[in-house]
Parts: C-alpha cells; structure tokens; sequence
C-alpha cells in the first residue's frame, strides 16, 4: 500500500512538472508577466547621490514579482503559485480546491506595475531634492518575440542640484513675527550653499511652529509659513522668501496661559463615586474605588497654573504618567477659555483623563531545551507581578522557573539533571537615595529589592543550592546615560552533594576546587551604559565595577579577626572585578549594517580567597561568544584539556578575558536577515596554575593565544522576536593542534559549530 502511494504521489509531482513548463498561458492578449527589475543605474559625473535618496529611489521601484527569492532582483526557480494558477481548475472541488486555494498566486502583470508610474515617483523625489535638472527612466525587456515576459531596467542620470542662494526673513515687526525670524536665523538648514530640499524646509516649518507652541502660542500651526522661492535670477541657485500665510486666524498669534490642571483617575470597569482633592499642581478627582497614591499624578503633572501653556509641558506629563505602567488609556484634552487677561494673553484649561489598567499580570512559559552536550528536556517557567502594590506603580513580581533535563546516546537516559529557581522582586518608581545623586526627572527612576534560591542538580557532578539578596538604585543622569549603583548584594553557595568521581576530579586541580568551595559572596556594584547616535553610527558602551568582600574583611579586622574570615562558619569571598564593552554599528543604507564589539575583563582574588568563585570567571564560546566553539572549550590561554575528560567544563575558565567580534548583517527577503561574522578572543589567568600550563596571560604569547573563527548566520526578525541561526568555522584554535600556521585545524568538518539561540549576539 505505501509503495502505491509513493507511485502516485511521483507521477502526480511528474505531471505537474510536464505541465509547468507555461506561466503565462492564461494572459490576456497584450498583458506582460512582470519577472523584476533587471537594474538600477546612475548616470552621473562627479555629483553623488545620497544614500537616504538613493534608498528612497529604490522603494520606488522596488515592485515584488511572483515567486520572489531577492525583491525585486530575483527569483526562486519554483514559480508553484504561478503552475497552480495556469494549469488548474479554480473551480476544483475536494482536496484539489483546498490545495488550490492554498498554492494559488495570481500573476504580477507589468500593466498593474506601471514603470512609468515608478518614473514619475522619482523624477517627483528628484525635483523635491533640489535635483531640477534630473531625471530618471525606464526599459522593459522582454524574455522572447511573445512579450509575455518582462523584466524593468531603470536608469537615473543625476545632474548638478541646486543650492540655496539667499534667504529673506518675514521682516514682521509684530511679537509673534519677530519670534519667527529669531527662531528662523537658528535653523541650521538657511545657509547659503545647502542642497534645496522640500523635506527640510517642511521640517524649518515643523521646528518654529513647535518653538512658538512651547512658548504658549498654542494655536499656531505649521502651514501658517509659506515660501517663495526664484530659480531664476541666480541659474543652479534658490532664493527663499518666507512669508505668512493670509487669514492666519487672530488665535494663533495670542499667547495662552495655563488656568486649571483637573486630572481625572477612573477604574478599569469604570463608574466610581468622584473624590475631590485640590493639590498644589492640580485638582485630581478619583472615582472610588481606586488604588492609587494621592502624590503620583500631581507630582508628574508638568504645567504650572499661570505659567505659559507649552505643548512639551503637556507631552512630558502624558510621558511621565505612561512609564509608571498602571494606566490603559491617558486621554488629554485641552478647553480654550472665553476670558482675556489684561495683558492679552488667553487662557486654557487641560484635562487629564487616566484609566487604570488591571494591576495583575500573569506569564506562563513552556520550553523545551537541547544542548550540546546531549541534554535535551522540558523548562516551565511561571511569573505573576502585581503593578501597582501600593496605589504608587509599585511592582511587586515573582517568578518560578524549574527545567528538567535527560542525557541521550548510546549509553541510555538518566533523568536526574534539574533545576529549580524562585525569585521574587520589589520595584519603586522612585529613587530612594541620597539627594546629591545627580539624576535626571525626564526619566524613571527605580529602587530595587530582589531574594533569589536555586537549586542545580548536575549529573555524576554535584548538586548546588543557592541563594541571594540584591539592593539597588538605578537612575538616568541624561537621556545617554544610565546608572547602576548596587550598595548590598549578597549570594551564598553550598554544595549539597558531590560525587566521589567529581571529588577525585577536583583533587587533580586544587584551584578548581577552591572555586567550588561553599562560600558567601558579599558585593558592592556599579554599572555604567552610555548609548548615543550620530548620524548613520551608533554607540554603546556598558562598564561594570565590582568589589566583593572589602568592607566585611575591614569589619572583621577591626574586630581582631586572624586567618580566614567566615561569615556563620563559612568563609566570604574577597575579589575586585571589572569588565567594559563597547559595541559600534554603521548602518550602511536601509537594510544593511556593520556591527562590531569588544569586551575586556578581569577579576581578582585576595584576602580572605585564593581564586575568583567558579560563578564569576569569564569564559567564551558559544552562541554568543566566538561562535566556532562551543561554550567553555577552549582556554585558559593555550591550555587544552584532556579530549576525553568530561570534567573540562569546569577548568576553562579564567580571571581576563578579551573578545572582539564583527558581523555585516544585511536583508535577505521577508523577515529573513543574513550576516557574515568574524570572531577573536579568549581567557586567561592572572596568576600561574601548575595544574594549567600556558594558561597565564602574557603580552608574548597574547596573539597567538587567541582562538579565531568565522561564520554566516541566518536570522529571522519579526521585530518582536528574533530567532537565529550562526554556523562557525573555526580558523584557530589557541591550543596545540598538531598542526603549526594560523590556520590549524585538523578537520574542516570538526571546525563546524551551529548554534541556533533567540535575539542578536550583541
């Protein structure tokens, strides 16, 4: 039975392939399948185009045909859409209807593409640029004598723009008049010799109408500017005039006032009883019951009674009241009043209407996990977080997280690898510090307190508990800027049980095991992230600077404390650590960019520790790291361990680690990106380890310690959610391979590693 099902199946797919061979035996007569653009040219001498124009230029034309692989270049070889269409029966019945249905893709005609529609679209963006002079044009080649295939070429001769040559000011003696030509001699754009561009001189427009809204004109509006410009007194030069509209309405040259603030509070089922309450920024009513502090909606309205009435003012207070994350809908409604003050300026009252939102929220999460270490199994994780514990946009969250993990292979399944963890985490929209922390108020501040266990079981290894407490202040001092000072942060490690192979394992390596040791980890951190944009280059740089130990081991001197110092009879670890990264991109037009990053870090122990705790070492490798390696497999320095030791998890990690990674990442078609990597990096020890020859860092050995590899991935971006796949291959590994040269693989195919993993590596 299943062979006469594979016959049928192969001579139905051997039919379809013999009919296939037509696409366009159901064109009307005179229609053309549009198969894409051949090319985009530029003609041109010595003037360059802008990249922001040319990508413009290229959405224009950018028209997908059936069965598109690279829009609108290319195409997949397999036009199935386009078969079902002209081979089948539309009005088909059963599973041959469903399939239709289904596969059917009606064809791309040239007559519905209208390249000289696409023509006009960019010679219309050429004029608007400043390129008069310009213009653009089309050719359609047809595939035979038929013309029932075509592709489009388009062909753009870019000629000298014209620039701006003198710009005239309204020369309005009137206040508001005066303001304009003020604000106007600022715009940057008004210099004699830029490009003409109607964009900019909409957006000189855009900027003194919000100007003068920001200072109480609140009625005045964009198109109240106007321009005259002559093309001909100076050739390949414009001068600009600009000029009021006529009937500009008289409310738009008055200035307004701020009068009343009511701020309105409703629950989420709505109704209520009102509650009034005059504070000293608004009148907030609350329509009981609702759960909310009497200070948090005064203390974000931004408009002052009396003061001028700023737009800014009334988009900050709606911003500061959407971060707090309690509200569904904020509603503003500005009511212009009848009344005049003495000295002219008109009044407006501002209504703010908040609904709150329903402060419960529940997360439930289902996995399943695959490593590649042969564990494959399921992880769960449940959240629920109350967003408004004290009427304040208090966060109150807790999470549950537990992973279930069995080994395959020949040697059979041992389900006994799990992990359970249980957090639960308080945050305060409010920065309760010192008052000389330098903070900015455009920003959420946040106060956090956090409680964490866990429990790790790791097969024929051990079995670890931990837990931990963690008190922070997180503030932004500028838009850039982001602030991170941890003041307590304390975690306790305890080996609940270990196997006697891992006992005998951590014997072999008297450092190692010291990392493992059952330990309380006292800390103090500060993280700093810097993020700006300039031009097509953007900038992150994160820093992180911790002390672990330092003030318990200056206590416990002063107490008279000799030898190691413990904390309840076990010792607390003593370490300085630091780490920096700084990750660059350059977009490279609209759907390509360079990106590249390198981190540098080290720690140390001293004191009352001998080795950094295993939990703080850096490592590499991984979807993240140097992609040719797996996680942990290579390091320290030109250490290598035993090929078949299953312990080496464990002793490649060190105390520096250096990475630098650069990928060009590009659109492919859809949701589909590609990128092309490079990554080089490495860890080290500070100190010598017998047990670990050349895993020291030194500066004559530094370059060739250095583990390399390269790679291309595919990614695929929905925005919300990104799911990658990145393929290396290894150039050099830092270890003896045998064989000498950079390049010292033993195997291209054992120089392999896939990592499939969600979100980008940086």
């Amino acid at each position: 039975m299943r062979r006469k099902v594979t016959h049928i199946l192969l001579a139905w797919v051997a039919a379809l392939m013999m009919v296939s061979c037509s696409t366009t035996s159901k064109l009307a007569p005179g229609e053309t399948l549009y198969t894409g653009v051949k090319k985009l040219s530029y003609t041109t001498d010595t003037v360059k185009l802008e990249d922001e124009i040319k990508d413009k230029i290229f959405t224009s034309i950018n028209v997908k045909p059936n069965n598109p692989l690279y829009s609108p270049y290319y195409r997949t070889p397999f036009p199935v859409g386009l078969w079902v269409y002209n081979n089948w029966d539309r009005n088909s019945k059963g599973l041959k209807g469903w399939l239709y249905k289904k596969l059917v893709s009606y064809p791309v005609l040239m007559s519905k593409v209208r390249p000289e529609t696409r023509v006009e679209m960019i010679n219309t963006l050429l004029q608007d640029n400043g390129y008069f002079t310009s213009e653009a044009s089309y050719q359609i080649h047809y595939s035979d004598s038929t013309h029932k295939k075509g592709k489009v070429s388009y062909d753009v001769k870019v000629r000298e723009p014209y620039r701006l040559d003198t710009v005239k000011y309204l020369c309005d003696t009137t206040t508001v008049g005066l303001m304009i030509d003020s604000l106007a001699r600022q715009e940057t754009y008004f210099r004699t010799g830029n490009r003409y561009s109607l964009d900019s001189l909409n957006n000189v427009r855009i900027n003194i109408a919000n100007n003068l809204r920001n200072l109480g004109y609140y009625f005045y509006r964009p198109e109240y500017i106007e321009y005259k410009a002559d093309s001909v007194t100076n050739k390949g030069h414009i001068s600009i005039q600009m000029v009021e509209a006529p009937n500009v309405p008289a409310e738009a040259h008055r200035r307004y006032l701020t009068n009343n603030v009511i701020a309105t509070v409703e629950p989420n089922a709505g109704g209520g009883v009102p509650d009034t309450l005059v504070t000293r920024n608004c009148t907030l009513i609350k329509m009981s019951p609702v759960r909310i502090n009497n200070k948090l909606i005064p203390q974000n309205i931004r408009s002052r009674r009396g003061k001028p009435f700023r737009v800014g003012n009334m988009d900050r207070t709606q911003m500061y009241l959407s971060r707090t994350g309690i509200f569904s809908n904020i509603d503003m409604q500005v009511v212009p009043l009848d009344s005049i003050t003495p000295d002219g300026d008109g009044m407006l009252d501002l209504h703010v209407n908040c609904t709150l939102d329903s402060p419960y929220e529940v997360k439930f999460e289902v996995q399943g996990t695959s490593k590649s270490n042969s564990y494959i199994g399921p992880a769960l994780n449940l959240g629920m977080s109350h967003k408004n514990l004290w009427g304040g946009g208090e966060q109150l969250s807790g999470n549950l997280a537990a992973s279930y993990e069995f080994q395959t292979g020949s040697g059979g399944s041992k389900l006994n690898s799990y992990e359970f963890g249980l957090d639960v985490n308080l945050a305060i929209p409010r920065l309760l510090a010192p008052r000389f922390v330098d903070r900015s108020r455009r920003y959420l501040n946040w106060t956090r307190v956090g409680i964490n266990a866990s429990i790790l079981n790791r097969p024929k290894f051990f079995k670890m508990l931990q837990l931990g407490g963690k008190f922070s202040w997180e503030w932004h001092a500028n838009r850039h800027s982001l602030n991170e000072f941890v003041p307590f942060k304390l975690t306790y490690n305890k080996l609940l049980s270990r196997t006697d192979e891992f006992i005998d394992a951590m014997n072999a390596n008297p450092g190692i095991a010291q990392s493992f040791n059952d330990v309380f980890i006292p800390q103090m951190q500060y993280n700093y992230t810097y993020e700006n944009t300039f031009g097509a280059n953007t900038i992150v740089w994160t820093s992180s600077v911790t002390e672990a130990g330092n003030i318990f081991a200056g206590l416990w001197r002063m107490c008279g404390a000799k030898g190691t110092m413990k904390m309840i009879g076990t010792p607390f670890s003593q370490f300085v650590k630091a780490q920096a990264q700084l990750v660059w991109e350059h977009k490279m037009g609209v759907s390509s960019s360079l990106v590249g990053r390198v981190f540098v870090g080290a720690a140390h122990a001293y004191g009352n520790s001998d080795e950094v705790p295993f939990s703080e070492q850096f490592y590499v490798g991984g979807a993240n790291s140097i992609r040719a390696f797996a996680v942990r497999s290579i390091g320290p320095g030109s250490y290598k361990s035993a090929v078949d030791s299953k312990y080496a998890f464990y002793d490649q990690t060190g105390t520096f680690k250096f990475e630098t990674n650069w990928e060009y990442r590009f659109h492919l078609f859809s949701y589909f990106h590609g990128a092309l990597f490079v990554d080089a990096g490495n860890v080290w020890l500070l100190k010598e380890d017998e047990y670990r020859p050349g895993s020291k860092l030194t500066a004559k050995s530094f370059f060739k310690d250095m583990a390399v590899g390269t790679g291309l991935g595919l990614r695929f971006d929905m925005q919300m959610i990104v799911v990658r796949a990145d393929l290396g291959v290894g150039l050099h590994a830092p270890y003896d391979t045998g064989k000498s040269g950079f390049y010292n693989m033993t195997k291209f195919k054992d120089s392999l590693a896939l990592h499939i993993a969600i979100g980008y590596p940086f």
